[in-house]
């Protein structure tokens, strides 16, 4: 399976240049910290070979011994493994399931560092995704380009004008997931050209397409506004690099467009998957494109810091979604974050990480209805704009799974298809 090779190649290969980095980032360290600092580079260093080894040889996978906040859940989560019926009792590296196994090497990852200060704070991933926004230049300008363009004139668009506007930014932000760094084992995948120039041609590849469903709902909620108070969207997030900046502009749409008033952004509270998105990483894109010397590239960033700084602009970070727990769990374990959730009047979760935990990460039947899988995770109504990597596919009309898959045996790992899949809830 796709998992097995994750695993078996994918994975140490990203343990491989995680160790690279910190041994290049070896004077640095001497520099800030002194001997201190190498002392830190080689435990760690040594912590991330050793993981890197049981993670080949399948070894039982370990209990955490740091003393991080999370530690506790994850102890927690191993013994829940260790008791499965139908389990094979001692959890090891090939004989678990795949997203389990998966996290928890980037949480041992965290751990290496968190353990060793005084680089407890340093970000193994932060260079690869910087690389990845400044070699999607190109696609950036055109974005920001396009969205300063749209904004001139987006108090004279018409209805069917912002649907199709919202439409269009929703197909940027979906293929934006293309983008993946943890999926290329680190290698570039940056954004070369104008992501809006190919749209077109890319809606045959859009397994499921619920943007309709989307649009009626931001609609309805806009026109309902005066009894509920604000609409809000939360953005629960992926990649940073091009990806995060077409979640920005979306989001800025939706603001400017008045199909929202606020709007949260959810990412993750230590680096994770290679490049997804810290708090860090959040501000630093945002900063960046309010420092370019490109006129609409630095007018979205000084925007954006504006939105932020009036607060209809909100980022959060929770453990939660560092965690190996499938979504479906998330009311008994992060039961503030579910309340939280439960106060959007629509969830967009981004990419196909948060796809395998929305749907328990199962071998499911690519018919089975999306509204089952999520498995009563319903806090608000929820949209996945996710291209395909791993193989977990729901929702899809009888027989259109077996058909791809007759002609493509790659189409659910080849990020050449995508899904805007929608669920309205209870």
């Amino acid at each position: 399976s796709f998992a097995y090779f994750t695993i078996k190649d994918r994975l140490p290969q990203i343990l491989t240049r995680v160790i690279d980095t910190l041994h290049r980032h070896k004077n640095e360290f001497f520099e800030e910290h002194g001997e201190k600092g190498v002392e830190a580079e080689k435990r760690a260093i040594s912590f991330l070979s050793k993981l890197r080894n049981e993670l080949q040889t399948d070894k039982p996978v370990t209990p955490l011994e740091d003393e991080l906040p999370d530690a506790a859940l994850w102890n927690q989560y191993l013994d829940y493994q260790r008791n499965l019926p139908n389990g094979n009792g001692e959890p090891s590296w090939f004989q678990s399931p795949w997203l389990y196994v998966e996290c928890y090497m980037y949480r041992r990852i965290h751990a290496a560092l968190a353990q060793n200060p005084p680089i407890d704070s340093f970000d193994v991933f932060k260079e690869g995704k910087a690389q990845n926004f400044f070699e999607s230049q190109e696609a950036v300008i055109a974005l920001c380009t396009y969205f300063q363009e749209l904004l001139k004139n987006i108090k004279d668009l018409d209805e069917k004008q912002l649907q199709e506007e919202l439409f269009k930014l929703l197909q940027v932000s979906l293929w934006g997931n293309k983008c993946d760094l943890s999926f290329s084992a680190g290698e570039d995948r940056s954004q070369k050209s104008s992501p809006l120039q190919s749209l077109e041609n890319m809606v045959p590849y859009i397994l499921v397409n619920d943007m309709e469903k989307v649009w009626s709902l931001l609609l309805n909620a806009k026109k309902n506004r005066t009894e509920r108070g604000n609409v809000r969207v939360d953005i629960i997030l992926d990649n940073a690099g091009f990806e995060l900046v077409s979640d920005l502009v979306l989001a800025d749409f939706l603001l400017s467009s008045k199909l929202a008033d606020e709007v949260y952004f959810h990412g993750k509270s230590i680096p994770w998957y290679v490049s997804d998105t810290t708090k860090h990483d959040f501000n630093w894109t945002i900063k960046q494109l309010g420092s370019a010397n490109h006129m609409w590239m630095s007018r979205c960033g000084i925007n954006w810091e504006g939105n932020l700084k009036k607060g209809v602009w909100v980022f959060r970070d929770h453990m939660f979604w560092t965690l190996p727990h499938d979504f479906s769990s998330m009311s008994e374990v992060a039961s503030d974050l579910y309340a939280e959730l439960q106060k959007s009047n629509l969830l967009l979760f981004k990419g196909d990480l948060n796809y395998r935990k929305l749907t328990g990460d199962r071998k499911w039947e690519y018919s089975v209805p999306f509204h089952q899988a999520l498995n009563k995770f319903h806090p608000a109504p929820l949209c996945s704009l996710r291209t395909l990597k791993s193989d977990t596919q729901v929702g899809l009309k009888p027989g259109q799974g077996e058909q791809i898959q007759a002609s493509e045996p790659e189409w659910m790992v080849s990020g050449k298809y995508g899904v805007v899949q929608f669920d309205a809830g209870l």
